[in-house]
């Protein structure tokens, strides 16, 4: 990728996704979740990621409802979680998830997570939910290279986007490879490691380098290795930094010196060995 990024990425079905996004983990329901979204508005953000279990989807739809910006000119993501999927009640999460968020449609609708037994029966369900146009495009969520190869067999639409944890430490070069492969896009969450890696030496030498923060080049990092990074924060500062990272490149020294920091680390769970 070269110094000009595009705003967007194409995914596999031709809907446009921009490449940054704000993402609202465990931002609570509330003034918290609409304030923050209003802030993420205001700073140029144009595609918000939420789901079901954060619990904060009403809040993340009036923000949206309140914004201003044509909600045609918004891309939202939300997700089915692993409840669901196991009563085999996709479709129904889905109009709820829908009704929370106040919204007739979603740009992206994702399984989030692969629970064993059931993720192929719900992505089948899934196609049905883009069948319907209700959601622009369906996708997955930290799916591994055997999860997307289930899915591929049993279904009739190739994923548009998986969402996983992705981050220097965690780089996932196999999966990366595979998801390129089959014109899915990858997309990170956790794409600071929770604020972890804000203070690795690596990162530090680098953000002084090009006098920027440690959190713009990890995002900046996401965008050269073509990945869609969803960074999240509650401080409108941070907010406002996070989206300014169009206007740098980090060369291959800087790459070079990033790849060397993957410890194949994960701070969240592993999507082979979950309990939830």
């Amino acid at each position: 990728m070269t110094h000009q990024i595009p705003e967007h990425t194409v995914l596999n079905n031709d809907l446009k996704m921009p490449w940054i996004g704000f993402g609202t983990f465990k931002i609570p329901e509330g003034d918290e979740t609409y304030q923050a979204v209003r802030h993420a508005v205001d700073a140029g953000y144009r595609s918000f990621d939420t789901a079901m279990i954060y619990g904060n989807e009403t809040s993340v739809g009036r923000a949206i409802k309140d914004c201003g910006i044509p909600r045609e000119d918004l891309f939202i993501t939300t997700k089915v979680w692993n409840d669901d999927l196991r009563k085999k009640n996709t479709l129904k999460a889905f109009e709820d998830s829908l009704e929370r968020l106040k919204m007739d449609y979603v740009d992206l609708y994702l399984v989030h997570w692969p629970v064993k037994g059931c993720y192929v029966d719900a992505w089948l369900e899934m196609e049905q939910i883009d069948h319907s146009g209700k959601a622009y495009a369906i996708g997955v969520s930290n799916f591994m290279i055997h999860h997307l190869e289930d899915v591929i067999a049993a279904g009739s639409i190739m994923p548009a986007v998986n969402q996983v944890e992705y981050h220097p430490q965690l780089q996932l070069p196999d999966l990366h490879a595979f998801c390129k492969k089959h014109a899915i896009q990858l997309e990170a969450w956790a794409p600071l490691m929770q604020g972890q890696g804000l203070d690795h030496p690596v990162i530090l030498d680098v953000a002084a380098k090009h006098s920027k923060s440690p959190a713009q080049v990890l995002i900046r990092w996401d965008l050269q290795k073509e990945v869609v990074t969803i960074p999240k924060s509650v401080t409108k500062a941070h907010i406002y930094d996070n989206i300014e990272v169009f206007d740098f490149h980090l060369d291959d020294e800087d790459m070079a010196q990033i790849a060397a920091m993957d410890k194949n680390q994960r701070i969240g769970d592993d999507p082979d060995n979950f309990n939830f």
